[in-house]
């Protein structure tokens, strides 16, 4: 079984994943994980599939087959995990044009591997604002000193909240 990533994007409407979740059952992989979004009407997301590698074309032709879904997919050499710490960076603070450009800049400058991003805004209740929020996790070497990633994204805002957990 070799890996496969399948990227999704199209007009949401019931039934999507359901439909991709058969080609890859009927071409003989296995779902290991995914994660998909709705926005502004439209579906989008990834799924990695293991699936065996004389089976890969198939598939990938079978899911351009799916109407009104764009499908992009790449075979994916298995590789084994890297033994680094995963930090948990959750952000909060007033909505402003460049956010994520900020913060992605900072953890660009330590270096550090983006794993799993996700951001919203949402409405600050007592302000009438919206409020940015976002959580990152991040692949970190063993000995990396979070104290000054915490003080360097901190500096980006005097009203932006940082707060780093180790994951697991």
């Amino acid at each position: 079984m070799q890996p496969l990533i399948i990227s999704v994007l199209g007009k949401d409407k019931p039934g999507l994943v359901d439909a991709l979740a058969k080609k890859v059952y009927q071409h003989g992989g296995n779902w290991q994980g995914s994660s998909f979004a709705h926005m502004a009407g439209m579906f989008t997301g990834f799924v990695e599939v293991h699936a065996p590698a004389d089976s890969h074309q198939a598939l990938i032709a079978a899911l351009d087959q799916m109407p009104d879904l764009t499908v992009q997919s790449v075979s994916a050499a298995d590789s084994a995990s890297s033994h680094t710490t995963r930090l948990q960076v959750e952000i909060m603070g007033n909505d402003k044009s460049g956010i994520v450009q900020e913060l992605t800049s900072v953890l660009n400058e330590f270096n550090l591997n983006i794993v799993n991003f996700d951001s919203h805004c949402e409405s600050a209740p007592n302000w009438g604002s919206l409020m940015f929020k976002a959580t990152a996790v991040i692949a970190v070497p063993e000995s990396f000193d979070q104290d000054r990633l915490q003080q360097a994204l901190e500096n980006l805002a005097n009203d932006l909240v940082v707060d780093i957990h180790t994951t697991y």
